[in-house]
């Protein structure tokens, strides 16, 4: 996989991060020149993915580290993976069924996956039970001076 450009991060799981991350990478993204809708989606499946990091991965402990690594590839492609190291998933498969949540009790919509599946191109989540949880995730940006002069750009 040919990198054009690389950032890492790394960064408590705490809620007040969240948007630091979807700024971040959308800061980043920024590179490509994307359309306003493309940004839009990839700031929702951000926030999605480092949210579910934040309220399932660590419960019950001490909130741990979200790690962030954001590449940028030819043909105007971005990847993000967004990783823990907390609880991990039993059953993904379950886990991505929309409306299913792993804490009914609480006010949880159980969408993350379904959003970000919904947001980006491709999506992969890798877990492992005491281990922790990877989400990538990859999306083709879309120029916004291509779509604002018709492609003459």
């Amino acid at each position: 996989m040919h990198t054009l450009n690389e950032l890492k991060c790394t960064f408590p799981a705490r809620s007040e991060n969240e948007s630091f991350a979807r700024t971040m990478i959308c800061a980043f993204a920024a590179q490509l020149d994307p359309t306003v809708e493309d940004l839009a989606d990839l700031r929702t499946a951000v926030s999605e993915a480092v949210t579910n990091s934040i309220v399932h991965a660590y419960r019950g402990r001490a909130a741990g580290l979200i790690a962030v690594t954001v590449r940028l590839l030819p043909e105007s492609v971005i990847y993000i993976r967004i990783s823990d190291r907390g609880c991990g998933i039993a059953d993904i498969a379950q886990a991505m069924t929309p409306l299913y949540s792993s804490a009914p009790a609480e006010e949880r919509a159980g969408l993350g996956f379904t959003v970000m599946q919904s947001f980006t191109d491709q999506l992969t989540v890798r877990s492992r039970i005491g281990y922790g949880t990877t989400v990538i995730m990859r999306k083709k940006m879309q120029h916004g001076t291509e779509q604002e002069t018709g492609g003459r750009g």
